[in-house]
């Protein structure tokens, strides 16, 4: 497996990560949680969690119905989400090289993974080999239009700042801190017309779009702002027949 700058920085946060995501409702997954599983499906046959991290989401397709192979190409994050038990299958790779034979999976999940990598086109390409033709393939990235601005404020009302020009890829590095744990995140912030791209370049096309909100509820007040604004896009994408 080749190691670059994503993987390296994933390495040295592995820590940070198996921390922050394994503390239930701690972070913005566990607001969108319930809409996420409906927006999977009830399924069946083979799955791939591409960059599984620590295993959340192998986890909820398997309670979807699939068999679930986990992938990451950080070996503690694999331990990490194999130690929770969190699917049937485990494998230490790259999306850009993946291990397995042609046409193998029913379903692909990559879950807030694509912004992390820095040649989507090379991942999509080999997640499109990797499907079987009526195979299905699952995107969650935080949405373009709210990676290039911040809220004013906490306040539920306050206004959204775009900050950055909304055109053009852009690596960004950031710390979060809350309850007490820290987070050092990076990746690419790039506009919805990237992704849309490297999908058809890769040969898949795009069947369902979602714009979530966050779950109602006392514990997600922090969230109420992101009722106003998507944090997150989620695609469904199908292999189409090359020429």
């Amino acid at each position: 497996m080749t190691r670059n700058a994503d993987t390296e920085h994933s390495s040295r946060v592995s820590s940070e990560w198996i921390e922050w995501a394994s503390k239930p409702n701690h972070d913005a997954f566990w607001a969108y949680r319930e809409s996420l599983i409906a927006f999977i499906g009830r399924g069946e046959g083979e799955a791939l969690d591409v960059g599984c991290g620590e295993g959340r989401v192998s986890r909820e397709l398997k309670a979807c119905g699939y068999r679930v192979t986990a992938l990451d190409p950080v070996l503690e994050l694999v331990n990490a989400a194999k130690d929770a038990g969190s699917a049937d299958d485990y494998a230490i790779a790259s999306g850009t090289d993946l291990p397995f034979g042609d046409a193998r999976f029913d379903l692909v999940m990559a879950y807030n993974v694509l912004m992390d990598v820095e040649d989507v086109s090379a991942t999509l390409k080999e997640i499109r080999r990797v499907l079987r033709p009526a195979g299905m393939l699952v995107i969650s990235i935080v949405h373009p239009f709210s990676d290039r601005g911040r809220f004013a404020n906490t306040e539920a009302n306050s206004p959204f700042v775009i900050q950055d020009g909304y055109f053009g890829s852009k690596r960004f590095e950031d710390t979060e801190e809350r309850d007490g744990l820290r987070m050092r995140f990076a990746g690419w912030s790039r506009p919805l017309e990237a992704y849309a791209t490297a999908l058809e370049d890769a040969g898949l096309a795009i069947t369902s779009l979602r714009e979530p909100v966050p779950q109602a509820g006392d514990e997600w007040n922090r969230m109420q702002r992101w009722n106003r604004i998507p944090l997150f896009l989620w695609l469904k994408a199908r292999r189409l027949a090359l020429r």
